[in-house]
């Protein structure tokens, strides 16, 4: 896969998490299906701010030298910002633009800048590549347990992808 696929997947992000709480009430999207396990409106509200947080590392990484890319402690986000309260709908909206906002940037990236490098401070260094794919793969793990939960809460569908 080379790159140019690669950002077009990171882009397609928004779309399959639309797909994903296509139709789900705000009533069930606050639904906890278990002690300790989040809702749907808690996980959109992670992707939207991890997501965010991914993107001002990967512009820390473009723009400065070695940059710190901080760590934050999404449990204690998900808690103390009352994510469960967030409206399902504005929270994919705002995932979709500002992954599409990012695309912009990443489509006039050099193949040296994918090879830049900043120093996390949990888990080291971190190139934007290795960055770029993580998020990727987060947005596809999250969309796995999301499907469950709506499968556990009596409101799952059949994903469907497009192009659109």
């Amino acid at each position: 896969m080379n790159v140019a696929d690669v950002i077009d997947r990171y882009e397609m992000g928004g779309r399959l998490l639309a797909t994903a709480v296509a139709g789900v009430t705000p009533e069930k999207a606050s639904e906890r299906v278990g002690p300790g396990i989040w809702s749907v409106a808690e996980l959109v509200a992670h992707m939207v701010d991890s997501d965010s947080v991914g993107i001002e590392r990967m512009k820390r990484v473009i723009a400065e030298e070695n940059p710190t890319l901080q760590a934050y402690d999404e449990n204690a986000w998900m808690i103390r910002l009352d994510s469960n309260a967030m409206p399902v709908d504005e929270g994919v909206a705002l995932f979709a633009a500002n992954r599409k906002w990012m695309v912009r940037i990443l489509r006039k990236c050099t193949e040296a800048d994918f090879a830049r490098v900043g120093q996390h401070t949990e888990d080291g260094p971190k190139s934007l590549a290795k960055l770029l794919a993580g998020y990727i793969s987060h947005l596809d793990g999250h969309l796995r347990f999301l499907y469950a939960k709506r499968g556990s809460l009596g409101t799952f569908i059949t994903p469907r992808y497009s192009q659109d």
